[in-house]
């Protein structure tokens, strides 16, 4: 069952830091977002693979919005 990661609050994707195909480990950082001048890390919650990229980096996404899934 694939693993869906979305963001937790409204940001802008300051950098993607995986690419499709690309194996991940559980902690590993995703991508990074940034809002009110933080960067905030998105963590891999489970090992596995990048099957698909939603969002690209300077693109603004809303909270619960799909970011990556992994399978």
């Amino acid at each position: 069952m694939p693993d869906e990661v979305r963001a937790e609050i409204v940001a802008s994707v300051w950098k993607v830091c995986v690419q499709v195909g690309e194996a991940v480990q559980a902690g590993d950082v995703l991508a990074i977002l940034e809002s009110m001048k933080m960067e905030i890390p998105v963590h891999a919650e489970t090992a596995g693979t990048v099957r698909t990229l939603s969002v690209c980096e300077g693109e603004s996404v809303t909270e619960g919005q799909l970011l990556v899934v992994l399978g």
